[in-house]
């Protein structure tokens, strides 16, 4: 019986462009979606563009824009970026649509008539020179667990979240006044209703996760979970379907993660699908999310006790896969600093298959790791043009050979490629996905190493059957490999297949049964 895979990739806030670090975040979703389409499993990848929220009203009046041009500029930019990284979303939206609005406000309002939103008056950061209540991006304090100064939405040194307590005595980013203790209303989430449902989902799964994962969730368990702000001081985000807070904004964190819900209700009503295949319990389903280390608690604590919240027999998040740090040039990426490189300038200039690879093969899998463009020129040109590369030029275009014809197939070229599916596959569903690239690569290796013992280029003038053998025992492997990489290079495998007259790829191995017309064959990569 085929499986319901829900994957969600973690929605990036539209106040700047997506940088590689955001590529290594958020590949781990397309390379999980392919993988399982090839399974013949069935899929949905959603994730969108966070529109809302005060880093967006920040940048709008920096640049004298409205916040939904600024919004919709950088979302665009997204949708483009994701498309030349060969994102498979099935569906990317944003959370300034009408249906995302109209559906998370039914789901607000559930929330809300089940009793987990309340209403609560407490004191909250004032400044009296911009006479205004400061939202946490719009303080800076002193971290109390790490005494570090930072921006009060999130520690950037050690992730801890501040409370409104910690913003009162903060410096507003405005105006430099320090900040008072003044009154304020809002809703909030009773989090603190769920700490033995997360605490059993965590116990139950966190076997699943990356080790990040696991130390994030139970650091914020220990502490006990408090409960959270829903409404926010804001003009700009979705509207609260309750009367008397006309004023008020949802809190960007929990109508962002409530996205993944409203996009798998979209592209269900698109595809005749049912959505709650991929949400309820009894369906055979299985929920991945995917994103940086930096939104795991969004993820493995809040989505779930929304989803626990809803009281209607939703599957909570069963593995959180959160990638560490990408720095560049051995600094941490900042914006104040300007060194991040984006993901849209690498890809308009190199291969974009080229760059998944490295970023699979040399990124923050398990821990910090650090992108240099001469890295990255190696990892090209050493790994997947001087091996992959390589291995299909001198088969496929080897002079004037215009047909690969059926021959035998090696018993240890078969077994190999065999190996080399359950070994790719154990390393994919256990979320090694370094260890799958090398597991690829070195049937890659394995290929080169039988074509230079074999010497084609001496078999085609003494043992022409052993040539034509030769030739179509490296076809073979080459495709598979185009089955093999399509999670991680898939401009390449699409490139093989139709090289190869293959239909739609599958995770099983493929026999080449008639003899293959080449035709316009071209190197798949160029050397940098």
């Amino acid at each position: 019986m085929n499986r319901n895979i829900l994957i969600g990739g973690a929605w990036p806030y539209a106040n700047n462009s997506l940088h590689l670090g955001h590529l290594a975040g958020l590949i781990s979703g397309d390379i999980l979606a392919r993988y399982f389409r090839l399974q013949k499993d069935n899929v949905l990848y959603v994730s969108g563009t966070d529109c809302h929220g005060t880093p967006i009203t920040e940048t709008a009046k920096r640049e004298g824009k409205t916040p939904k041009e600024i919004a919709e500029s950088y979302h665009n930019e997204f949708v483009k970026t994701f498309e030349l990284s060969e994102f498979s979303y099935d569906i990317y939206s944003k959370t300034d649509s009408d249906y995302h609005k109209k559906q998370v406000q039914k789901i607000f309002k559930r929330l809300y008539d089940n009793g987990y939103i309340y209403e609560k008056e407490e004191p909250q950061a004032f400044c009296e020179n911009c006479n205004k209540f400061l939202q946490d991006r719009e303080v800076e304090i002193i971290c109390p667990q790490c005494k570090t100064v930072t921006r009060a939405d999130q520690c950037d040194k050690c992730n801890y979240t501040p409370t409104d307590e910690d913003l009162i005595g903060g410096k507003c980013l405005n105006c430099g006044s320090v900040t008072v203790k003044k009154n304020n209303k809002n809703l909030y989430f009773a989090l603190s209703k769920f700490q033995k449902i997360i605490e059993e989902n965590t116990d139950k799964n966190k076997s699943k996760w990356r080790l990040n994962a696991k130390n994030e969730t139970e650091k914020y368990l220990k502490q006990g979970l408090i409960d959270r702000a829903v409404t926010r001081d804001l003009s700009w985000g979705v509207e609260i379907p309750l009367e008397n807070y006309e004023s008020k904004r949802m809190y960007v964190w929990i109508e962002a993660v409530l996205g993944y819900i409203t996009d798998t209700m979209k592209i269900a009503e698109e595809r005749n699908l049912n959505w709650e295949d991929f949400w309820k319990e009894g369906h055979n389903n299985t929920i991945y999310m995917c994103h940086g280390k930096d939104n795991i608690m969004f993820h493995s604590v809040i989505l779930n006790a929304l989803l626990s919240a809803l009281e209607e027999n939703y599957h909570l998040v069963d593995v959180i896969v959160s990638t560490e740090y990408l720095n560049i040039n051995d600094e941490k990426i900042s914006k104040s600093k300007g060194n991040g490189i984006t993901t849209l300038e690498m890809l308009e200039k190199y291969n974009a298959d080229s760059l998944r690879y490295h970023i699979v093969n040399n990124g923050p899998e398990k821990k910090d790791t650090n992108f240099t463009l001469e890295e990255f020129i190696r990892t090209h040109n050493s790994e997947v043009l001087n091996k992959f590369g390589n291995l299909v030029n001198r088969t496929l275009r080897f002079k004037e050979l215009n047909e690969v014809k059926v021959s035998d197939l090696d018993k240890k070229i078969r077994e190999e490629i065999e190996k080399t599916y359950e070994e790719v596959q154990i390393a994919i569903e256990s979320l090694e996905f370094k260890q799958a690239t090398e597991k690829v690569m070195t049937l890659v290796e394995f290929a080169n190493k039988y074509y230079d013992e074999q010497e084609p280029w001496k078999q085609r003038k003494e043992d022409i059957n052993a040539f034509n053998k030769t030739i179509y025992n490296c076809t073979v492997i080459i495709a598979n490999l185009s089955n093999l990489f399509e999670p991680f290079m898939p401009m390449a495998c699409s490139k093989i297949r139709e090289y190869l007259h293959l239909d739609s790829p599958a995770w099983e191995f493929v026999e080449i049964n008639s003899d293959v017309k080449l035709e316009n064959v071209e190197p798949l990569f160029n050397r940098i």
